[in-house]
């Protein structure tokens, strides 16, 4: 994977947010990548109780500043930066005071969750885009981890399909189990439909719940990967009858293998 430019988009990752199977996979496989001599960048938010001091974020002023438009509102993107001590890993965080200064990541502290997420996830799919190409880095590869980074296939397929940068980039979802109860706001698909995205290519996201969310992902994604051992029936068939390029789950200590292996001859 020498050269080749991968870039990583999570909801979690570790060490800046507790270790989870979606933030071990958004440590690990960029690590792997990165001891291969492949180019890494991976993006995550900035929730509030990520510690800026210890973690020694700093903002980006030249790539903070825009505006992005989510649900008709204009929302002030600020972009941080921190490395990863040891590996020389750069981290991208997408910040906005109004989604992600409150101090937890999905919910409150009585478990319910926020009632923007769905327009958190539409904030950060746009930021990540909006700084890749301020950066002017054309990835060869974008992989996604996590429900809330879910909506960044269905943004490059159509919101940005235009993008020269991005003509031949490939996008690829790992599908997990962690999920979250109930559903995101009923009024999602509305949101989606604002950017112009075409209602049939999304009509699942009428009920925004974690299935529909991840099968929005993977029906605009380029190649999967099923990340969690114990996936429910219904994603691992989603995944089986979209025809797309996919590798079934293998456990921790085999996916360095079959991760480079998938990606250099299924995804690139």
């Amino acid at each position: 994977m020498e050269d080749k430019r991968i870039l990583y988009v999570s909801s979690e990752v570790v060490p800046y947010l507790a270790e989870n199977e979606v933030s071990l996979m958004s440590y690990d496989v960029p690590k792997m990548i990165n001891d291969q001599g492949g180019q890494i960048r991976i993006f995550m938010p900035r929730y509030g109780n990520i510690n800026e001091r210890r973690h020694q974020l700093h903002e980006v002023i030249r790539l903070s500043g825009m505006n992005l438009v989510v649900n008709d509102m204009d929302m002030p993107l600020i972009i941080k930066v921190a490395s990863i001590p040891k590996e020389r890993i750069q981290v991208y965080f997408i910040d906005n005071d109004e989604y992600f200064k409150r101090k937890a990541t999905f919910s409150d502290e009585d478990g319910v969750l926020y009632p923007d997420n769905d327009e958190r996830a539409i904030f950060f799919a746009k930021g990540v885009v909006e700084t890749v190409k301020k950066l002017n880095w054309v990835p060869d590869i974008i992989h996604v981890h996590g429900w809330l980074a879910g909506m960044l296939p269905v943004y490059m397929k159509h919101y940005y399909k235009d993008e020269a940068l991005f003509a031949d980039t490939k996008i690829v979802t790992s599908v997990y189990n962690q999920s979250f109860e109930g559903t995101l706001d009923n009024n999602m698909l509305k949101k989606v439909l604002f950017d112009n995205v075409p209602e049939s290519d999304v009509k699942m996201l009428e009920t925004p719940d974690y299935v529909n969310v991840m099968k929005a992902s993977i029906a605009h994604s380029d190649a999967v990967i099923i990340a969690s051992e114990n996936l429910s029936d219904e994603l691992v068939k989603f995944v089986e009858a979209s025809g797309k390029p996919f590798l079934p789950f293998v456990d921790k200590d085999k996916f360095a293998e079959a991760y480079t292996n998938f990606y250099r001859n299924q995804v690139l």
